[in-house]
């Protein structure tokens, strides 16, 4: 099945393929060095029969339940906002189709979050026959206004906070006041920004545009607050709602930053600053229970996605009219 955008264009070359890693070698290894040392300092802080304690009274029944459902909203609440900005900036992009272009997407970005939205752009660009820096710019307003639904979740949280961080207060108004400087710009339009291709998306849908991209972000930000908060619940570790939103959404963020594959040892890391005193028993007993339930996610996530992606991968390479059609 294609747009109606490609069937009016030329087809995509025949032998087409996402432009190739040219970082070196040691750049491709070292978010998997970062990860696993981070990972390492939270192993030096287990009680290791603690730990297998943690795992060994979970109900991983459910909790795989939770974890493939959590993972199906996400992928529909993400492709719903973000079919929402193609649409208006790329084309008449396709709920279906994004959503198996998304899905196959999980795969590359098991390596980084950052990986698969470059693959997930360049696919959109073949798929429809626009230029990948136009898309490029669409994708910026997706990561735009994402973070701008973040940062909302964060500011509902500041007056639960308590004091508990003192560092929260000044982040966000960091924060803010680099929101306040994007829409100066937004507003402005200086024409050297705004005719550079990869930003017109930013410039065309303009303040108003951002407001509704980031109203319809939301729900998919609250899943992923779920998905944060949750499976702490699993492992006898109980963060009250006013807490989680104070805290949730500060690991959300660290999370995606391109520090580690798929926050391998950043989310173990600031859940054991963030969260110990959640848990119960010595320091080494709250450490072993807090990394049980991160890693046993992170687990959980990359097996489901290492399971369907690879299904998702072959329907979007048809997309692309490279494998054999089904219909």
């Amino acid at each position: 099945m294609r747009s109606s955008m490609q069937a009016q264009a030329d087809p995509a070359p025949e032998h087409a393929s996402p432009p190739s890693n040219e970082l070196p070698l040691w750049r491709r290894l070292l978010p998997f060095v970062v990860g696993g040392a981070l990972v390492a300092y939270v192993l030096t802080r287990l009680d290791f029969g603690a730990f297998v304690q943690a795992l060994g009274r979970t109900n991983y029944a459910a909790f795989a339940a939770f974890a493939l459902v959590f993972n199906a909203t996400l992928l529909v609440a993400d492709v719903f906002a973000t079919t929402r900005v193609y649409r208006r900036t790329v084309g008449p992009v396709k709920f279906a189709e994004l959503l198996v272009v998304r899905a196959a997407a999980y795969l590359p970005s098991l390596v980084n979050h950052h990986v698969g939205q470059a693959w997930l752009t360049y696919f959109l660009s073949k798929t429809y026959q626009v230029p990948i820096a136009r898309v490029g710019g669409a994708t910026l307003v997706v990561y735009v206004t994402t973070f701008a639904a973040l940062f909302a979740f964060l500011l509902v949280g500041l007056p639960l906070n308590h004091g508990e961080l003192p560092w929260l207060v000044p982040t966000a108004l960091l924060v803010g006041a680099g929101g306040v400087a994007y829409v100066a710009v937004l507003v402005w339009r200086p024409s050297a920004l705004a005719s550079r291709t990869v930003l017109g998306p930013l410039f065309e849908l303009g303040l108003g545009g951002h407001l509704g991209a980031v109203l319809v972000r939301l729900p998919h930000v609250f899943v992923q607050f779920i998905g944060a908060w949750a499976p702490f619940f699993f492992f006898g570790v109980e963060i009250p709602l006013s807490d989680a939103f104070a805290l949730m959404p500060v690991l959300m963020f660290v999370v995606t930053l391109p520090v580690s594959p798929q926050g391998l040892g950043t989310r173990d890391a600031l859940s054991l600053a963030l969260l110990s005193g959640y848990a119960h028993g010595s320091s080494a007993e709250r450490a072993s229970t807090l990394a049980a339930a991160t890693l046993s996610w992170m687990c959980a996530l990359t097996v489901i996605q290492l399971l369907f992606s690879p299904l998702f991968m072959r329907r979007a390479y048809q997309l692309l009219g490279r494998g054999p059609r089904s219909d």
